[in-house]
C-alpha cells in the first residue's frame, strides 16, 4: 500500500468518524437517552405504584408505603397502652403524728394523777380514749386539709381511709401497765415514743405503716429506757402513732394518665415502610388501608406517567435546543458546536449526577430532610465547566435544581420543594464561578471549599427564614454541605482523568500542565533545537490568539503550538531554525532525500507524542498542521538536477507533498497557518506592514486554493478574521522589526 492509498484511507476514516460525530440521527437518538435518564429518575417520585389486589386474596409481595401516614387505629392502641403503663401518682401527706403522742400522754398523766379514779375505772378510760384521740386525730387532720391547695380532696378522703385501716391495735395487756406509771416515767417515755415517731413518719414514705412497725424495737432497745415496763409500753404506743404517709391520688393519676395518652407518639408509617408482607391476607382493614393510600389498581390511569414523560422531554429539550443553538451563535455567545461524543459525555456527567442524588434522596427520611444537602450536586456543573463549557454548566445546573427540588422534596401537598432548588442553584454556581479559567488541578479543591461557605450560608438563611428547626438540625445540615462539598471534589478529581481519557478531551487544566516548560518533551524541544523551541513559543502566540477570534480553543493552539514541531529533535540540523554558524545539510545531499528528512519531522512528532502518553488532540496538531502541503523548493530543486543530468524526472509533484492528513479540526489549520506566518515572517530581512498583510493573505489562500482546508469547518469569514488577528499579533510581536509606512505620524504609529 504506497503513501496516496495510507493517505486516502486515514481520509476515509477521519471521514466515517466525522460523520458519527455529527450525525442527526445520532444526536435525535441521544436526545431520546436524555428523556428516558430524566423520565427514570423523575418517575420515582412522581408516579405512585399501584397493586391489582383483591379482597380475601393473598400479597403475592411486600407493599411499601408510598408516603408517610398516620395509622389511626395502631394510634389508639399505642395511646390506651400508654395510659395503663402511666404509674399512680402518690402524694405524701405530713401527719405530724407527735403531736397523737402528746395528746395521749397528757391524758395519761392527767388520768394517772387523779386518786378518786380507780384503777378499773383507769383501764376503762385509757380502752376507750386512746382509740378515740387517733379517730379525732386523723378527722381533724382531714377536715382541715380538704380545702387547702396542698392536698385535694380525694386525697384526703384516701388517707382517711387507709389510716383508719391500718390502725393499730394496743395489746389489752398494755392497758394494764398503764395507771402504774407516774410522771416522771410518763415524762421520759413520751420523748423517746415523739423521737421514734418523728424519726420513722419523716424518714420513709409509708404505703403500708406495718413496714415502719417492724423497726420500733430495735429503735426502742437502743433508747436511754432501762425499765423493761417501760420499754413494752412505749413500743406499743410508738406503733399505734405509726400511720401510712403515701397515699393514691386518684385525680393526679388520672390526669397523669390522660396526659399519657395525649402525648403518646402517634403511630407514623414512613415513606417506604412495608404495610403488607408478602403472603399476609388482604384483611377489610388491610384494604381500605391500602385503598386509603392510593395503592390498589380499582381505577388505572397514565396520566402521571405522560406528566413524568413530559416534564423529562422539556428538560432533554432545554438542553438539546442549547447545544444546538451554539453552533448559531458562535464566538458571540462564547460558545461551542457540540459533537455527538460531547453529548453522551455530557449524558453520562448528568447519568452519574442524577445517581447521587438519587442515592442521597433515598437515605434521606423525614427525621433526616438535611441528607439531601449530603448530595455532591456541584460534581455535574463542575465537570460541565471543566470539560465542556460555561454557559452549558449553568443551564444543566438550572436543571439539576428543578430536578433535586422534585427528588428532595419530602412534603405531600406539592411537587417541588425550592429550598433544595435553591441550595443546589447556589453551590453549582459558586462552583462553577470559581471554576472560571481554572489553570491548575488545586483549584478544584479551592472551588470545594468556595462550595461549603456558600452552600452554608444559603442553608442557613433558608433556615432562618422559615420556622427555625432544633439546634441539632442546623448542625447537620451545616455538616451535610461541608461534606457535600468534600466528596464534590473527591469525585471531580477521580472523573476528570477517565473523561479526558475515554473522550480523548483535553481540559483547560491537562493543556496547562502539558504547557510546563518542565516536561521532558518540551525541556528536550529547548535544549536540543533552541531555535525550534522559540519558533514554537512564537506559533503559539499566534495560534492562541487567532483561535479565540473566532471561539475556537486558543488555549489548545498554544499547546499544541509547543509540541507540533517535536520530531525535529531527531535531526535537528536539518531545519534552518537550529542551523547557527552551521553550513546547511541540504545543500549537499539530494533533495528526495531532503524531502524525505523533512516529511518525516511530522510522523516522528507523533510516535513521540504517543510514546509520552500526549492526549489525541495534540497529537493530530503535530501531524496535521503541514496537511499535505507542497515541498516546492526541493521539488523544483530534484527537476533542475533532473534537467542537468540529461534524465526525465522519475517523479511528479505528489511525491513531494505530506502525506497528511489535511487539517481535522479549526485548531489544526490555525496551528498549520501560524507556522507557515511566524517562518515567513522571520525569513523577512526589513518587513514592512504592507509585506506582512502581503504575505499572510498569501499564505492562506496559496492553502486555500491547494484545498488544505476542505476537512475542516473554517468559513472564508473566520479566515478573514484569522488573517487581520495574524496582521494585528505579528506586528505587536515583531514590533521592532517592521517598518512602518511613511506618510504615518508618529502619533498615530503609537496608536
Amino acid at each position: 500500500m504506497n503513501r496516496k492509498q495510507v493517505a486516502n484511507r486515514t481520509v476515509s476514516q477521519s471521514t466515517k468518524l466525522a460523520f458519527l460525530k455529527h450525525s442527526q440521527g445520532v444526536r435525535w437518538l441521544l436526545l431520546l437517552m436524555f428523556v428516558l435518564l430524566f423520565y427514570f429518575n423523575l418517575s420515582a417520585h412522581l408516579v405512585p405504584k399501584t397493586y391489582n389486589i383483591q379482597l380475601n386474596e393473598v400479597s403475592a409481595s411486600d407493599i411499601r408505603s408510598p408516603t408517610q401516614w398516620v395509622d389511626e387505629k395502631a394510634t389508639i392502641k399505642a395511646q390506651e397502652e400508654a395510659a395503663e403503663k402511666e404509674q399512680t401518682v402518690y402524694n405524701i401527706v405530713a401527719l405530724r403524728n407527735e403531736t397523737l403522742i402528746d395528746q395521749i400522754f397528757q391524758r395519761m398523766e392527767q388520768i394517772n394523777q387523779d386518786n378518786q379514779v380507780t384503777l378499773n375505772n383507769k383501764i376503762d378510760i385509757y380502752r376507750t380514749e386512746i382509740p378515740r384521740y387517733y379517730s379525732q386525730f386523723v378527722d381533724t387532720f382531714v377536715r382541715n386539709n380538704a380545702t387547702t391547695e396542698t392536698y385535694n380532696s380525694t386525697i384526703m378522703e384516701e388517707m382517711n381511709k387507709i389510716v383508719k385501716e391500718q390502725q393499730y391495735t394496743i395489746p389489752e395487756e398494755t392497758f394494764y401497765k398503764l395507771p402504774r406509771l407516774n410522771s416522771e416515767q410518763l415524762n421520759e417515755m413520751r420523748t423517746v415514743t415523739r423521737d421514734i415517731v418523728r424519726e420513722l413518719m419523716m424518714g420513709e414514705q409509708l404505703r403500708e405503716a406495718e413496714t415502719a412497725r417492724t423497726k420500733v424495737a430495735e429503735l426502742v432497745n437502743a433508747s436511754s429506757l432501762s425499765d423493761r415496763t417501760q420499754r413494752e409500753i412505749v413500743q406499743e404506743l410508738a406503733r399505734y402513732g405509726l400511720m401510712p404517709n403515701k397515699f393514691a391520688d386518684k385525680e393526679a393519676s388520672d390526669e397523669a394518665r390522660r396526659l399519657a395518652k395525649e402525648n403518646a407518639p402517634k403511630v407514623v408509617v414512613n415513606e417506604g415502610d412495608i404495610v403488607v408482607r408478602e403472603g399476609e391476607k388482604i384483611t377489610q382493614d388491610v384494604y381500605d388501608r391500602l385503598q386509603a393510600l392510593g395503592l390498589l389498581q380499582s381505577k388505572r390511569t397514565y396520566w402521571p406517567q405522560l406528566g413524568v414523560l413530559l416534564f423529562s422531554a422539556l428538560f432533554a429539550l432545554v438542553i438539546y435546543q442549547f447545544t444546538a443553538q451554539s453552533a448559531v451563535l458562535g464566538a458571540v455567545g462564547g460558545k461551542m458546536n457540540y459533537s455527538n461524543s460531547q453529548l453522551l459525555m455530557l449524558w453520562l456527567i448528568f447519568l452519574l449526577n442524577l445517581m447521587m442524588m438519587q442515592i442521597a434522596s433515598m437515605i434521606q427520611t423525614q427525621n433526616m430532610p438535611f441528607v439531601g444537602y449530603l448530595a455532591p450536586v456541584a460534581m455535574g456543573g463542575m465537570l460541565i465547566m471543566l470539560l465542556l463549557d460555561f454557559h452549558l454548566a449553568m443551564v444543566s445546573s438550572v436543571v439539576f435544581a428543578i430536578i433535586g427540588s422534585i427528588m428532595f422534596n419530602m412534603r405531600q401537598d406539592q411537587i417541588f420543594d425550592f429550598q433544595y432548588g435553591f441550595a443546589i442553584l447556589v453551590v453549582s454556581f459558586t462552583a462553577i464561578f470559581s471554576l472560571y479559567r481554572a489553570s491548575q488541578r488545586s483549584t478544584i479543591l479551592k472551588s470545594a471549599i468556595m462550595v461549603c461557605l456558600f452552600g452554608s450560608v444559603a442553608v442557613l438563611a433558608l433556615l432562618m427564614v422559615g420556622e427555625m428547626p432544633e439546634r441539632s438540625v442546623v448542625l447537620y445540615s451545616v455538616a451535610s454541605v461541608f461534606g457535600s462539598g468534600l466528596v464534590t471534589a473527591i469525585l471531580v478529581i477521580g472523573l476528570m482523568p477517565f473523561f479526558e481519557v475515554s473522550f480523548g478531551i483535553l481540559s483547560a487544566l491537562k493543556l496547562v500542565e502539558l504547557s510546563n516548560p518542565n516536561h521532558p518533551l518540551l525541556r528536550k524541544l529547548l535544549t536540543e533545537t533552541p531555535g525550534t523551541y522559540h519558533h514554537s513559543v512564537m506559533v503559539g502566540n499566534l495560534s492562541e490568539a487567532a483561535a479565540e477570534s473566532i471561539g475556537a480553543n486558543g488555549l489548545l493552539c498554544r499547546v499544541g503550538s509547543f509540541y507540533h514541531d517535536i520530531g525535529k529533535t531527531k535531526r535537528p540540523s536539518y531545519f534552518i531554525e537550529n542551523q547557527t554558524n552551521i553550513e546547511n545539510p541540504h545543500d549537499s545531499i539530494e533533495p528526495k532525500l531532503s524531502k524525505s528528512i523533512i516529511i518525516a519531522h511530522a510522523r516522528d512528532g507523533v510516535e513521540m507524542l504517543k510514546a509520552h502518553n500526549i492526549p489525541k488532540p495534540l497529537r493530530d496538531i503535530a501531524e496535521q498542521h503541514h496537511g499535505t502541503t507542497f515541498l516546492k523548493y526541493f521539488y523544483h530543486k530534484a527537476t533542475k538536477l533532473a534537467e542537468e543530468e540529461g534524465v526525465e524526472p522519475d517523479f511528479t509533484e505528489d511525491d513531494f507533498r505530506y502525506p497528511g492528513p489535511k487539517a481535522q479540526s479549526k485548531e489544526a489549520a490555525i496551528v498549520g497557518i501560524a507556522d507557515c506566518v511566524e517562518a515567513a515572517v522571520r525569513s523577512l530581512r526589513n518587513p514592512t506592514m504592507e509585506h506582512v498583510e502581503s504575505m499572510i493573505n498569501k499564505i492562506i489562500k496559496g492553502r486555500l486554493e491547494d484545498n488544505q482546508f476542505n476537512e475542516c469547518d473554517l468559513t472564508m469569514k473566520e479566515l478573514d478574521k484569522i488573517a487581520q488577528t495574524l496582521k494585528e499579533t505579528v506586528i505587536g510581536i515583531f514590533h521592532s522589526r517592521i517598518e512602518y509606512p511613511e506618510d504615518v505620524k508618529p502619533k498615530e504609529r503609537l496608536a
